[in-house]
């Protein structure tokens, strides 16, 4: 497993499998749509489907291309899903008659624009965990509490590298010219996993420093760490778990332009407030690396053998509305809460069972 909790309690016992009973997922649109335009936007209802056999069914019955279909991004298959696509309005009658038993068309309107790939906000989701006793019932609403107040790390969820986990392995191998993938889309799906794969060791890596800096005196982290004394007094004064380093590379928060972290006690402020939070690379090309310190720990986990675009993707982010319930005479553990684009429902529920849950 690439990823090291930034928790330090035991694992706690519950049963969770992806279902439409268990899993809703509900999309939250970048902008609010004006009500004319020649788009129809569609709230899309969905369950145990796949985004691209929706976007199939619907391209068959109403005669629109695929292609021709906007949409924000793609949504699991073992759920209950709400999202938003976008098809011309001249097919509004033939969409009249569209029927299918595992999709519903829930709302419509219009917008001057169609939706393109990235234009969401992020993901409302309601999770059922099952057979929760009491007393794990209780450490899930501690747990709770330290997610609500510090946040977690933003790592890629195992959905990312396939069923048997190993993608990022061929990526690897194709990147270092040791194998040939002639499906250009296979191709990117395995570098990107790759990609994914090198950020999660390196978020790893930046959590265990946390660790250090919150467990260990100054000298034992000079000695750890080999920093100068001024570096490790700036890490101990930041109050959050997660310790910005020098020349990090931070981005305002949920979105915005990306700067270079000069002063750290200011920006740990900041961090603290939810204005801003520190990026990781994704490795690639025409992609800004960090300077410094921060690029000392970033540079064992790049690949500048990789000639894909990169990008940077925040390190650290903070679940909003999270809620818990606990029934008690279902033995039911019930969450809710909002996560922004790109962001896991697992990677934080793994992050409260304090294990892996895929083999559930």
């Amino acid at each position: 497993m690439d990823r090291l909790f930034f928790l330090d309690h035991s694992p706690i016992n519950f049963y969770f499998k992806q279902s439409p009973e268990t899993f809703v997922v509900e999309e939250v649109p970048l902008y609010e749509f004006s009500g004319d335009g020649e788009h129809l936007i569609l709230k899309v209802r969905k369950k145990n489907l796949t985004t691209w056999q929706m976007l199939q069914s619907i391209s068959e019955q109403v005669g629109v291309k695929v292609k021709d279909i906007g949409y924000a991004g793609l949504k699991d298959k073992n759920a209950l899903t709400y999202q938003y696509i976008s098809i011309n309005k001249k097919y509004e009658e033939s969409l009249k008659k569209f029927s299918h038993p595992n999709i519903k068309i829930v709302e419509t309107t219009k917008h001057k624009n169609k939706i393109r790939l990235g234009h969401l906000k992020g993901n409302r989701f309601f999770i059922r965990l099952k057979k929760v006793l009491p007393v794990d019932a209780k450490k899930i609403e501690e747990v709770l509490k330290i997610i609500l107040k510090e946040g977690f790390p933003n790592y890629f969820g195992y959905q990312r590298f396939g069923i048997d986990g190993d993608n990022y392995i061929l990526g690897k191998e194709i990147v270092e010219g040791k194998r040939k993938e002639k499906n250009r889309k296979k191709e990117r799906l395995f570098i990107n996993a790759y990609q994914s794969h090198l950020f999660n060791l390196w978020l790893s890596k930046r959590v265990e420093i946390s660790k250090l800096i919150c467990n260990f005196s100054k000298n034992e982290i000079k000695t750890l760490l080999d920093f100068p004394n001024g570096i490790v007094d700036e890490l101990q004064k930041q109050c959050q778990f997660f310790k910005i380093l020098p020349a990090d590379l931070a981005s305002h928060y949920p979105f915005g332009k990306i700067f270079e972290v000069e002063n750290v006690i200011d920006e740990s402020k900041r961090f603290q407030n939810r204005d801003i939070s520190i990026t990781g690379l994704l490795p690639g090309i025409k992609t800004k690396r960090a300077n410094g310190i921060a690029r000392i720990f970033e540079r064992d986990f790049d690949d500048e053998n990789i000639k894909t675009y990169g990008d940077r993707r925040f390190a650290w982010i903070f679940p909003e509305n999270l809620e818990g319930i606990y029934k008690e005479e279902k033995a039911w553990y019930e969450l809710n809460f909002f996560l922004p684009k790109g962001s896991y429902a697992t990677v934080l529920l793994e992050e409260i069972a304090h294990r892996k849950l895929k083999s559930e």
